[in-house]
């Protein structure tokens, strides 16, 4: 994907929105990840591959930053897939997802399928903020 003119406007409102300082390396990753208007699923390998092919400068370390920081600024989710795999996800919106185990690649599943009757009792003092469903497949 080549970062045009419109990709790092989008970025730019994107950053806006989460009250995040538009850096030049957070507006290229920004509109990397939503500048064509599609949610995205990315590693922080994928993501600063992404930046090389781009030309950019920018470490790993920073991707990684930058990626937790746009989290916690509320406009991507972090998904855990095991201990030691975490996707960002630009669809903040509760979903499940699907998992496919024989190319690593993470994929939306359709939330209107899936039915969750009850959740077990919370320990007293604590209370239930997400419920995140990862289900894992196999291709045949």
């Amino acid at each position: 994907m080549n970062v045009t003119d419109q990709a790092k406007e989008r970025g730019a409102e994107w950053l806006a929105g989460g009250n995040v300082r538009p850096t030049r390396q957070r507006t290229t990753l920004a509109a990397l990840l939503v500048g064509d208007g599609q949610h995205r699923h990315v590693t922080a390998e994928s993501l600063y591959s992404k930046v090389v092919e781009q030309g950019e400068s920018v470490s790993l370390a920073t991707v990684y930053n930058t990626l937790r920081a746009f989290c916690q600024a509320g406009l991507m989710q972090e998904v855990t897939v095991d201990g030691t795999r975490s996707y960002f996800d630009t669809n903040i919106h509760e979903h499940p997802h699907f998992f496919w185990e024989d190319n690593g690649q993470l994929t939306d599943a359709p939330s209107d399928e899936l039915v969750i009757s009850r959740l077990p009792q919370t320990p007293e003092g604590a209370e239930v903020t997400s419920v995140d469903v990862v289900i894992r497949l196999r291709r045949k």
